[in-house]
């Protein structure tokens, strides 16, 4: 997030794109509400009718899929009519004649019949963006669980560049981050193409920078994204897979090949705090220390870097991850000279990348800190990009074109499924699934469908019915409701059998290599 959550309830105009605020993020969510009950205007864009729209000004049905055509068609309509921040735009970006090049082949009225929209609700949503300044934009999976997500991504900054919105409170884009801690995964070096603090693999300073601190010589190509290692256990590329903290056999699209997958693995370690779908494939598992039986960090959607303190002791052999890392690396013949959380972030992590060197434990007392912060003195970054200066210096317009998803309904598969979550349960059910309580406000999924599509198909709300794609079937009770629209089925991967993974689409943006979700074509029967 270039912003704060503290942000949320003091904006004044609230553009939420791909995001089921109320029942993925319920606490943002309810900052928002504050904010619409003190007079912020927000507008919707989501393909179904979320609780959060009985809160906005205006809601966007616009078809799964669409968001580039849609983001085009506001912003022809922010220069035709001269409604975008010149001043900005000229004074802190770049690139904006291509942008502007690009959406003028975008005007509303074909934007609109790209997304099932009238062209007027195009016209009135730009009108709409440019009369208050600044605007915040948020966003969750909605945008970048598509073959097109980094360039969904690309769309909201233009937009909010173009708004100029981009480094001011209560303005920027803001994405609320799908699981716990992935932040935080990333600032320490999670991903493929990057060392800790996002110091690229193939830059020459950075690879001398870790090989002398680290003391091992480092390769400067980047690692294998998920689904080359997943597809390479079965040609034999990758011998052995550690999966840590991932329940991949639920998570991943196309179950059947996800465990064709793991089960072709010649050795699999699991590290993880129950057992799972995927422990059943694994040769070694290691019991994990919960985040409460546990000292660490955790950074949020903000940035914001905070403390995780030891509630109860871990049960049985359970064990710290870090401890876990450790010991294997000393039985492969590595000293490391860490024995805790603090002294890892504390005399490494703090050391190497720039943008934590101001945070150590002892300043994560209270509220934490907001990276960056380049120095001890430095008091942590509640807004990024401040008044328009960024971090490469100025902002840089990128023009993109709208694709649609990989797979579109057809004769044989004529609805769209779209995948989520819902309220009462996190992920794949590994910890909410023990909880009673829970289970007993959502013990089953449902695919949620149209009144209009089941009329025409003869079912009634919790009747079960077949829901198949290219790839699989699951048969489960429909829910029919009106915040689904027709032609589309909506369904959530909590619950094992019915999940909805067996049904998607294992295709993938080029550049993140995120998963498309969100779209895939399936047809419903009626048993």
């Amino acid at each position: 997030m270039t912003n704060s959550f503290a942000d949320f309830d003091k904006a004044k105009m609230i553009l939420v794109i791909g995001s089921n605020m109320t029942e993925a993020h319920p606490v943002a969510a309810t900052f928002v509400k504050n904010a619409v009950n003190k007079g912020a205007e927000m507008i919707v864009v989501d393909p179904r009718r979320t609780d959060l729209v009985a809160f906005a000004s205006t809601h966007v049905p616009l078809r799964a899929g669409s968001d580039i055509a849609f983001i085009n068609g506001l912003m022809h309509v922010l220069i035709k009519e001269n409604l975008y921040d010149k001043k900005y735009v000229d004074g802190c970006c770049t690139g904006f004649d291509a942008v502007k090049e690009k959406v003028m082949q975008y005007p509303p009225e074909r934007a609109a019949e790209i997304c099932g929209l009238d062209a007027d609700l195009i016209y009135k949503v730009a009108r709409q963006l440019a009369s208050v300044k600044p605007a915040m934009l948020m966003y969750t999976l909605g945008i970048t669980e598509h073959t097109c997500g980094v360039n969904n991504v690309l769309s909201c900054a233009n937009l909010q560049m173009m708004l100029g919105n981009v480094g001011f409170e209560c303005g920027g884009v803001n994405p609320l981050r799908g699981q716990n801690n992935v932040q935080g995964a990333c600032d320490m070096g999670a991903l493929p193409n990057v060392f800790p603090g996002y110091q690229k693999v193939g830059d020459p300073k950075a690879q001398e920078k870790f090989e002398k601190f680290w003391g091992a010589k480092l390769s400067d190509k980047p690692g294998l994204v998920m689904p080359h290692m997943m597809d390479g256990l079965v040609t034999g590329k990758i011998k052995a897979f550690y999966i840590f903290g991932e329940n991949l056999a639920n998570t991943e699209p196309d179950i059947r090949h996800v465990e064709h997958c793991l089960d072709s693995a010649e050795f699999l370690v699991c590290n993880d705090i129950f057992p799972t779908e995927t422990t059943r494939f694994a040769d070694v598992i290691f019991p994990a220390a919960a985040w409460s039986e546990n000292d660490g960090t955790f950074t949020n959607s903000e940035r914001r870097v905070n403390r995780v303190r030891t509630a109860s002791t871990p049960p049985g052999e359970a064990k710290p991850n870090w401890w876990v890392f450790k010991e294997l690396a000393r039985r492969m013949g590595q000293s490391w000279a860490s024995n805790s959380a603090q002294e890892i972030w504390d005399n490494e992590l703090s050391v190497v990348a720039p943008n934590l060197c101001g945070v150590k434990y002892a300043r994560l007392e209270g509220d934490g800190l907001q990276w960056p912060v380049p120095n001890l003195d430095h008091p942590g970054t509640c807004t990024l990009h401040k008044d328009g200066c960024f971090t490469c210096g100025q902002g840089r317009f990128m023009p993109v074109e709208w694709t649609p998803p990989a797979e579109v309904p057809d004769a044989e598969y004529p609805f769209t499924l779209s995948t989520g979550r819902r309220l009462y349960h996190y992920h794949t059910r590994t910890q909410t699934g023990r909880c009673q309580g829970l289970n007993d406000l959502l013990g089953e999924e449902t695919a949620d469908i149209s009144p209009v599509d089941a009329q025409k198909m003869g079912i009634e709300h919790g009747e079960f019915i077949r829901v198949s794609s290219r790839r699989g079937t699951v048969t489960l009770k429909a829910k029919v409701t009106e915040q689904v629209p027709p032609g589309l089925v909506w369904m959530a991967f909590h619950f094992r059998e019915t999940c909805a993974n067996w049904l998607t689409n294992p295709v993938f943006d080029p550049i993140s290599w995120t998963a498309e979700y969100k779209a895939c074509a399936v047809r419903i029967e009626k048993l």
